[in-house]
């Protein structure tokens, strides 16, 4: 950084009574600024209005990309409302102990991709919009293609074969030992950029995926959930974590409803244009709709059903993040638990409990029956009757 933007940084700190930590991060093949600051929607709506952040569910913090403008925007919202500790940014890279992945190596990549790829990638976006994917699979995509074409910036598009994206998996993706979800979304925002934007002169078909990881969903027992929804003392917060484990929600989902979703003469929740952009409804129970109207008395939502401070806004995820992290730690539960573990819980629970595993699909809102069937993996209905050998044996 230059010693303008540290004589900036400088003036720009007073005595706050918060505090944020910057910090250098790799995510997406990407160097980042990794901001964290305690919860306070404050705090929140101030970091929503730098352009380009974004919050990281695998990291848990939000991040920007790394450089000076950016720099200069976060001191500049965070300005007046609290000290911003950048001292981390400066450190020589051999002193970085937050850097969770091997740093990259000096030239790898150029800085910016030609004004030509910009264009193609413009048109990719324009063609993926058009089509309504989702906001997220548009910049996973981009960022993903970005970084591919900063790394073979001595080529022209056109000029990239496969031999290219062996290449680029070898000495990138493996040498900074990045995810085979990463080398994946490589590969697949390839196919679909030299599909639609280069007439499929690129063959990414022939090129060897990793071996997709066969992890089994972490589980927690019923004892566990039932002393994370109880750890709250607000009503509201422990309705947005009972309402996740008894409709076996993502995160997004339960953000996205709203008042008119709640159907309780029918005892169902409608969730909308969810993953896949699928519509699907899901059972509530009394015990949970019971819930919901004494929250609603209290609180008085008037469009989503759980808003932010200010009437009219979602809930944000950083803050359910930080609901449920409390509520974990209130419980006592010391494994690395995360809200995703919830409807992985209400999955298992419903497995054992007897239901069938068409129904929890449908629940779920899985596409393929192969996605559900990991739950019988970690239940323990059937295991338990398992008899070990070992009890038949005298010494």
């Amino acid at each position: 950084m230059s010693e303008e933007i540290i004589n900036y940084l400088e003036e720009s700190n007073v005595n706050y009574q918060f505090k944020v930590v910057l910090s250098p991060l790799i995510h997406r093949g990407e160097r980042q600024i990794r901001i964290d600051f305690p919860k306070n929607e404050v705090l929140i709506k101030a970091v929503r209005q730098i352009d380009g952040a974004s919050w990281s569910s695998s990291n848990r913090c939000w991040y920007v990309q790394n450089k000076p403008d950016n720099l200069k925007r976060i001191f500049a919202v965070f300005k007046g409302l609290a000290w911003v500790d950048a001292k981390a940014l400066f450190e020589k890279k051999e002193e970085r102990a937050d850097v969770r992945v091997k740093p990259i190596k000096e030239g790898i990549l150029k800085k910016e991709i030609s004004p030509e790829t910009q264009e193609k990638l413009e048109q990719l976006k324009q063609w993926m919009i058009s089509k309504r994917y989702s906001d997220s699979s548009i910049k996973t995509y981009t960022e993903s293609l970005r970084t591919f074409f900063r790394f073979h910036y001595d080529k022209k598009i056109e000029e990239i074969e496969n031999g290219d994206i062996i290449r680029f998996n070898n000495e990138y993706i493996l040498r900074n030992k990045y995810s085979n979800t990463f080398q994946n979304q490589v590969v697949n925002a390839l196919k679909l950029f030299y599909r639609i934007v280069e007439n499929k002169k690129l063959d990414p078909e022939r090129i060897e995926r990793p071996k997709r990881e066969k992890k089994l969903p972490n589980v927690l027992s019923k004892r566990e959930v039932a002393c994370i929804l109880k750890a709250p003392s607000n009503i509201k917060h422990r309705a947005m974590l009972s309402l996740i484990y008894s409709c076996g929600l993502r995160r997004s989902e339960l953000l996205n409803l709203s008042l008119n979703d709640v159907d309780s003469g029918r005892n169902l929740l409608i969730i909308r244009n969810s993953k896949g952009k699928k519509d699907r409804v899901v059972p509530l129970s009394d015990k949970t709709i019971h819930m919901l109207r004494e929250y609603f008395k209290l609180y008085k939502p008037i469009k989503w059903l759980f808003e932010g401070q200010n009437k009219g806004e979602p809930y944000s995820e950083g803050s359910l993040e930080s609901v449920f992290k409390i509520a974990k730690r209130k419980a006592g539960i010391t494994k690395p638990a995360t809200l995703h573990w919830l409807r992985h819980s209400y999955a298992t629970h419903l497995l054992e409990s007897g239901t069938d595993l068409r129904y929890i699909q449908e629940i779920l809102g899985h596409k393929s029956s192969k996605t559900t069937e990991i739950y019988t993996h970690v239940s323990t209905k059937s295991l338990q009757k398992i008899k070990s050998p070992f009890d038949d044996i005298d010494f």
